[in-house]
């Protein structure tokens, strides 16, 4: 064995180029495989892996009495009752997802054997009027900001005490919109008791039906399954995960082809050298092992290396994929993921080094020197003689037959780069629509300030000016190119049971960024004609083209559904209509000027900030403050990440693929290239030669894929 180990040592040695390509393509294979199956890993089953790590109620209970019997007969663990009222937020009382209807919950921590809420900014309500609302976290690069903006801000409600949040939380299973103390739900007054139960077995909806059938009956109000919760909340990582998905597998299989490549290659290469070791008297045993230490050495140190990298480049990738999805950190791969880089990687490179060093066991050792330096008669002879009478440069035509001398090499290096190229250019592709997709989501070129005047029963000082004065005030600022007024009102669709949300348009509408949404038909130009959101038409079973009636106070108002957009307004907008649909439907309706939101777009030489001090000392009473730009960012900034990580690492393998492949030629073809010389062929035509082998494969590799 000491021999072997001796033999092996010194090929490593003497083959350093070899040693280093094999190493690198390893560790960024390896590095390639640990992320790819991560994405896989995360990707099978976020909810479930972030529900258990927040120990999610199965089943949310309310009831209607303040202390109901909180035993169940499969209840693994419970927390409540829990005091609880719905408020009803103005549109201006609160930020924008702790307005309307929002469910309040009184809790004295956010710990518990049931729903360990996490709280991600500032701290937890103790004190009286304090409160926690409840939200998405935002990257970790922005939390900072996202608090200093939400902390300290006031839920007013009317006739009701003013809520100060004091910290922002987020609870997968959504318990509720905003969280208070026991004391503060006290003076609220309560209107039912929340109870959260976690089951044994709550797998499927049949066991959770049977469990929640065994809870106590006695005020029971009504019950929400967390399969629910989980459906809803599957429709964002549904967006995503297919990505990670298709990603992972291109990754991973591409990562193995080009291993197998760069393996069996050297070890073919080196059949000459196996001749000679078995004319010195070593045993075919012996040479077999030589060249599994030699290829296995270099992998193994670059599978370790690859799999710390591969770990530490999945970490974030993972964290910013899930981010916007409410996972946040609490997505992570299983253990046997960098088991798989450091024990999978380098067991398939001994199995890929076996088979072409088991043949040369059974060779002699004549035939195994032979072997390695002229290729078998067959062997695409008669196509290279085919191009060498073509009319192209004898460096070009003997240049395009090499491929064909080694079939098996020149398949795998094929596979490898059109897995390559593929992957590449589908992330390429894919990041140039996510990031078309974002920019139509944030809207950040079309609005940058919006305004809403003050509700005076808020105990904020109104404005005197009525909704016409308002727009009329901030069309004279200047700076001001265009402004929108929107006024969102609760409508009914004639036979629709379910009522709907229309935002009524006035002003420049074309230009607040909805158009850019646009994904068929066209924006709204007639008084009759409304776009709706793709999640509307779903629910009303419509489509482009297809008559509505609203109804609004026995009025009626037929309209054409003329477009459809990716998304709706903000604050969950169905249908987007003109004013004078508004006119038509309520034309004795008393608006309310802080009713109506302003959405502004202001000249490229104008800067918020200075916009913003110019309404307010124009008129104290409208509340203006920068648009809320970055809604897609969380999803651009995850698929734009994978697509990076993913063709640069599958670029550099597949690179280093394509150089292995031309050293072995070049350590195969050495008395050949001699040859060539020595008949007048001069270095540069060797080295067009060469370039040309390499060429022919790169572009039948990219051609199909582009």
């Amino acid at each position: 064995m000491s021999a072997v180990w001796r033999v092996a040592r010194a090929a490593v040695r003497r083959r350093r180029l070899q040693t280093y390509v094999i190493a690198l393509v390893v560790l960024f294979s390896t590095a390639t495989i640990v992320v790819a199956l991560g994405l896989l890993d995360a990707s099978s089953g976020p909810f479930d892996r972030a529900f258990a790590e927040q120990r999610g109620p199965h089943v949310v209970a309310t009831y209607s009495n303040q202390s109901p019997p909180t035993d169940a007969a499969d209840a693994e663990a419970v927390a409540g009752p829990f005091g609880q009222l719905v408020l009803d937020v103005p549109a201006d009382g609160g930020p924008v997802w702790a307005t309307g209807p929002i469910t309040v919950v009184g809790r004295a921590d956010p710990a518990g054997p049931v729903d360990r809420v996490d709280l991600f900014a500032g701290r937890w309500a103790t004190s009286l009027n304090e409160a926690v609302v409840n939200t998405t976290p935002p990257p970790q690069n922005m939390i900072d900001s996202f608090a200093q903006n939400i902390v300290g801000q006031k839920i007013a409600v009317p006739g009701r005490p003013q809520l100060t949040i004091v910290g922002v939380a987020y609870s997968l299973s959504d318990t509720a919109d905003a969280w208070v103390s026991p004391a503060t739900m006290a003076q609220l007054g309560p209107t039912a008791a929340q109870v959260l139960y976690r089951f044994r077995s709550a797998t499927t909806a049949e066991q959770v039906d049977a469990a929640t059938a065994g809870l106590p009956r006695d005020g029971l109000l009504g019950t929400r399954s967390y399969l629910t919760q989980k459906a809803a909340i599957a429709a964002g990582p549904g967006t995503i995960l297919p990505f990670l998905v298709v990603f992972g597998v291109l990754g991973l299989i591409t990562a193995v082809l080009i291993v197998a490549n760069v393996i069996s290659g050297a070890v073919v290469s080196g059949f000459r050298h196996i001749g000679v070791l078995k004319a010195l008297g070593y045993t075919p045993r012996q040479v077999v092992l030589v060249y599994l230490v030699m290829v296995t050495a270099p992998a193994t140190a670059g599978a370790i290396v690859g799999t710390v990298l591969g770990t530490v480049a999945a970490r974030p990738l993972l964290h910013n994929a899930f981010q916007g999805l409410g996972f946040g950190g609490q997505v992570q791969t299983g253990a046997w993921v960098p088991l798989t880089g450091i024990l999978a990687v380098p067991a398939l490179v001994v199995l890929t080094a076996l088979v072409p060093a088991s043949s040369a066991h059974r060779l002699s050792a004549a035939e195994a020197i032979s072997a390695g330096s002229a290729p078998k008669a067959g062997r695409g002879l008669r196509l290279q003689r085919a191009l060498a009478g073509a009319r192209l440069p004898r460096a070009i035509s003997l240049g395009l037959g090499l491929p064909f001398a080694r079939p098996g090499r020149t398949g795998l290096t094929m596979a490898a780069l059109l897995l390559g190229v593929t992957t590449v250019t589908l992330a390429g592709g894919l990041a140039a629509s996510v990031i078309r997709y974002g920019h139509a989501v944030d809207r950040a070129d079309a609005v940058q300030v919006q305004v809403r005047p003050n509700n005076p029963s808020l105990g904020n000082r109104p404005t005197d000016r009525t909704d016409p004065q308002v727009e009329s005030l901030l069309r004279g600022l200047p700076g001001t190119t265009y402004v929108t007024a929107d006024l969102p009102m609760q409508l009914t669709a004639v036979g629709h049971s379910d009522p709907v949300v229309v935002d009524f348009l006035r002003g420049d509408s074309a230009t607040i960024g909805y158009q850019d949404q646009l994904v068929e038909g066209r924006w709204m130009a007639a008084a009759d004609e409304v776009v709706a959101s793709s999640a509307a038409l779903h629910d009303l079973g419509a489509r482009v083209g297809d008559r509505l009636e609203l109804t609004y106070d026995g009025r009626h108002a037929p309209v054409r559904i003329v477009g459809k957009t990716m998304e709706g307004a903000v604050g969950n907008g169905d249908i987007f209509a003109d004013w004078r649909v508004f006119t038509t439907l309520a034309p004795d309706y008393h608006l309310v000027n802080h009713e109506v939101m302003y959405y502004i777009r202001i000249a490229s030489d104008t800067s918020v900030a200075s916009y913003l001090a110019a309404i307010h000392n124009g008129d104290p009473g409208l509340y203006a403050w920068p648009a809320n730009a970055g809604l897609g960012n969380s999803f651009t900034v995850s698929v734009v990440a994978i697509s990076i990580v993913f063709s640069t690492m599958i670029g550099i393998v597949a690179a280093l693929s394509v150089f292995n492949t031309v050293l072995l030629n070049v350590r195969e073809r050495r008395r050949d290239l001699g040859t060539l010389k020595s008949i007048g062929m001069t270095p540069r035509q060797v080295v067009t030669m060469m370039v040309t082998s390499t060429a022919a494969l790169g572009a039948a590799a990219g051609i199909p894929s582009a």
